[in-house]
């Protein structure tokens, strides 16, 4: 085997042994990145940004723990900027190992502005099958949730007076991993047409630019590095920022693996002609 036969067929042990060296380098010594923003991200941060003290909107917490990389920093950052607005917040999850994850990120951020279940916010909890949820919200959220998280009676709530479907809210922000996205696409806002915006997983983002460009969707977070883009516009930093370095140095050793066996994948094809 040649040199440049060697170079194409690098054992991925390398490979991962690089990648978890240059994730350390963080950790040790702590750094930024600049992150410049997207019109999808900033879409959402405008309209989040345009609500009104007293204004509603539904933000579907809809990922289980193993996203929570990804997504709990758009949870974070959305919260602490609609609370800072004072803007409330209804919310459910319809991920079925999410619920008790969901209940403690908002929790977590309310505490922090002195906001009270089910005055200024309210978690109606989980129920299976997204798309006859999503519909039957779309109708009436007490036929969905005649009790929420907690147990108590949704109509007895103090936020929930005068707000009886999803399209009593401004506007919905579902949080997803899976094709729960696409339930509230075609059964939310497909059937009531309510303003909606996504936030969802790296792999998953390319797969629903579509929707921005069909006015299906106003806005688009993908991955951490829309999470990242957010906590910047909104000026609440938590965990995307700090994820930036590591993702840009595991990404960079990626690259460099990949341009050594494409320099050897054509010096050798080149060696094979002369």
């Amino acid at each position: 085997m040649t040199f440049w036969d060697k170079l194409m067929n690098i054992d991925r042990r390398w490979v991962y042994l690089c990648i978890g060296i240059v994730v350390i380098i963080p950790a040790i010594i702590p750094f930024k990145v600049p992150v410049s923003t997207t019109l999808e991200v900033e879409r959402i941060y405008d309209f989040v940004e345009s609500c009104e003290a007293g204004d509603y909107i539904y933000l579907g917490i809809d990922y289980d723990p193993s996203t929570l990389a990804e997504l709990d920093p758009m949870t974070y950052a959305i919260l602490n900027h609609a609370f800072s607005k004072d803007v409330n917040v209804i919310t459910a999850c319809l991920s079925q190992f999410g619920p008790a994850m969901a209940e403690l990120r908002l929790t977590e951020v309310a505490q922090q502005y002195g906001k009270e279940s089910g005055k200024d916010y309210c978690f109606l909890g989980y129920r299976p099958y997204p798309a006859i949820t999503i519909l039957s919200m779309g109708l009436d959220f007490q036929v969905t949730f005649p009790l929420d998280y907690y147990g108590v009676p949704v109509d007895s709530l103090e936020i929930m007076q005068g707000i009886r479907n999803l399209q009593d809210v401004k506007g919905v922000i579902s949080l997803t991993a899976g094709n729960v996205a696409d339930f509230w696409i075609t059964y939310g806002n497909g059937r009531f047409g309510f303003p909606l915006a996504l936030g969802v997983t790296g792999v998953m983002g390319a797969d629903y630019y579509q929707y921005l460009q069909s006015g299906q969707i106003f806005g688009l977070i993908p991955g951490i590095k829309g999470a990242a883009e957010y906590e910047v516009l909104s000026g609440f930093e938590t965990t995307g920022l700090r994820s930036i370095p590591y993702q840009t140095l595991s990404h960079g050793v990626i690259l460099l693996f990949i341009i050594i066996s494409n320099i050897g994948y054509f010096a050798s094809k080149r060696k094979k002609r002369t």
